[in-house]
C-alpha cells in the first residue's frame, strides 16, 4: 500500500519560512514523480511543484518559482517543500501526491494516484 503523510504546517507571518514534509511508503518509488498541490477555500486545487524521484529534475508553478524549493531524500523516503518568503495568498491545505500515469501533465490533478491527507499551511499578514 502507498502511504503518504504530510508535516510542518501551520501558522507564519508573512515574509517567514516554513518546510513542509511528506513521508512516503516504499511503494511510492514506483511512481516516477511526486507533487505538492495546494487548495484555498473556494478555491480549485493547483499544482506548486514536482519532483523526479531519479535525478530530481524539479518543476514549480510561476507563483512560487524563486520562493520554494522542492526536494527528496530518497534514503528516507521523504519529500520536502521549502517556502521562503512566504505570501499571505499561500495560505492553503497543502497536499503531497504520488503520479502514477506515464506521460500525464504533473501539472494538474490528472495523473496523480495516491494523495496525503493535507496539511494546513496559514500565513498572517
Amino acid at each position: 500500500q502507498v502511504q503518504l503523510v504530510e508535516s510542518g504546517g501551520g501558522l507564519v507571518q508573512a515574509g517567514g519560512s516554513l518546510r513542509l514534509s511528506c513521508a512516503t511508503s516504499r511503494r511510492t518509488f514506483s511512481s516516477r514523480v511526486m507533487g505538492w498541490f495546494r487548495q484555498a477555500p473556494g478555491k480549485e486545487r493547483e499544482f506548486v511543484a514536482a519532483i523526479m524521484w531519479s535525478g530530481g529534475s524539479s518543476l514549480y508553478a510561476d507563483s512560487v518559482k524563486g520562493r520554494f524549493t522542492i526536494s527528496r531524500d530518497t534514503a528516507k523516503n521523504a519529500v520536502f517543500l521549502q517556502m521562503n518568503n512566504v505570501k499571505p495568498e499561500d495560505t492553503a491545505v497543502y497536499y503531497c501526491a504520488a503520479h502514477g500515469v506515464a506521460y500525464a501533465s504533473v501539472v494538474v490533478t490528472t495523473g496523480y494516484e495516491y494523495w496525503g491527507q493535507g496539511t494546513q499551511v496559514t500565513v498572517s499578514s
